[in-house]
């Protein structure tokens, strides 16, 4: 089938790979000028299935409250006048029971495994270099109550099939020496073994050129996506800054703009942007720098090695499409860097930016059909878009041919959020 994908960023790159080698005639759509130049290209770098949490959780309300009185969180929510956040709110709020989000945790759980697994065989395949690091992540926390409360937390992850070591903060200096002269600084880490890093945007540049020289993919860069046309049950072109574009099958992969262009249809789709901060360093020449990849759990900034560049990341901030930032937004990334890892990088050389994350309101994206019978979905991953995105891509092709996914898709499919049902 001929098959447009629209959407340029690892979610997309990944579904046009798998539908062009199962023999489609694939073209996929970006906007921008090259690939995977959005939320790809600012992740935090680590593929992650031992941090597969749902954001929404009992203590989530506590903390957008706590930001709306000033104080710093790794949560923060900007009031504004737009329906679409409170509509979506009062989503989240509603999956912040125990309940749901340990049910909506074994989803996004599942679906990172699947992912991973996928990801490897497609780097094996493929022989695709995307600067990985494979020794695990580190999640590490400051004091002995805050390690205890970690390890029963992350005990739910191991229980379904992660493989997790318990380390104290000697045992962190020695697996990764740049703690040793601030290890009394921190109380220990939950060291997952399976999880590992790299750069998303090398592996989308890498998974689109094979699939464009050994798969027939084409891409099509400087092409916005404006709106679609639907007759029917089915939808008939999308409209582009280029003139408009037809095929037999659509997929929907274009992140944060997906809810607005599937509204020109009629399409309710409930996701929503979560701002996070980006900041990228150079690593000294002679810098103590980590190389395993982790998480402060105090202060939820992120890190991952990608090359001789050292990757932060910080927050999750509900403000609409505003896209600014300033410096005062990576107050909390700095403080933790020159804490932690003082001698590693330049850190007045650092390239700043923030993203935007497609957002679910319970965590999992929503993949597959709505009620167009050529619409395919396959959006809202979330901060997890570069973890998810091989298992999601292969998801959706094994939809389009037909076949039955090799996972479960309960609770991934379009349920409610799409189709306006």
């Amino acid at each position: 089938m001929r098959v447009l994908v629209l959407g340029g960023g690892i979610a997309g790159v990944t579904a046009a790979y798998f539908m062009a080698r199962d023999g489609h005639e694939v073209t996929m759509v970006e906007a921008q000028d090259a690939l995977g130049l959005d939320a790809t290209a600012a992740n935090a770098g680590i593929i992650a299935p031992g941090h597969s949490f749902a954001w929404a959780s009992p203590r989530a309300p506590r903390m957008l409250w706590r930001s709306l009185l000033g104080q710093e969180t790794a949560i923060r929510l900007r009031l504004r006048p737009d329906p679409r956040l409170y509509t979506w709110g009062l989503r989240f709020l509603r999956e912040c029971t125990a309940e749901r989000a340990r049910r909506n945790t074994l989803i996004k759980l599942r679906l990172c495994q699947y992912s991973q697994a996928v990801l490897n065989e497609v780097v094996q395949s493929e022989g695709i270099a995307y600067q990985a690091v494979t020794r695990g992540a580190l999640y590490v926390y400051r004091d002995p109550a805050e390690l205890e409360a970690g390890v029963k937390k992350m005990a739910l992850l191991a229980e379904h099939g992660q493989k997790q070591e318990v380390l104290d903060n000697e045992a962190v200096a020695r697996l990764e020496p740049v703690f040793a002269p601030v290890k009394h600084k921190i109380a220990g880490a939950v060291r997952d073994l399976g999880d590992s890093s790299g750069d998303a945007r090398l592996f989308a540049e890498a998974l689109a050129r094979v699939g464009q020289e050994r798969h027939g993919l084409t891409v099509r860069l400087g092409t916005q996506v404006t709106a679609l046309e639907s007759g029917g049950d089915r939808v008939r072109a999308v409209l582009t800054t280029r003139g408009p574009l037809t095929a037999d099958v659509y997929v929907l992969a274009l992140g944060v703009g997906a809810p607005l262009v599937a509204r020109t249809i009629g399409v309710r789709l409930h996701v929503y942007p979560a701002k996070g901060y980006s900041s990228t360093f150079p690593i000294k020449a002679d810098g103590r720098a980590p190389t395993i990849p982790g998480v402060d759990e105090q202060w939820l900034v992120g890190w991952s090695r990608l090359g001789e560049r050292l990757r932060l990341t910080s927050t999750a901030e509900f403000a609409g499409y505003d896209r600014s930032w300033t410096p005062r937004d990576f107050n909390n990334i700095l403080r933790f860097a020159r804490d932690i890892f003082p001698d590693a990088a330049d850190w007045d050389r650092g390239e700043y930016r923030a993203c935007l994350r497609p957002m679910t309101p319970d965590g999992p994206p929503v993949l597959g059909y709505g009620r167009h019978k050529n619409l395919l979905f396959n959006v809202g991953h979330g901060h997890m878009g570069w973890t998810m995105a091989c298992g999601t891509g292969r998801i959706v092709a094994d939809l389009l041919a037909g076949r039955r996914p090799e996972l479960d898709l309960d609770g991934l499919t379009p349920r409610s959020q799409a189709g306006g049902r």
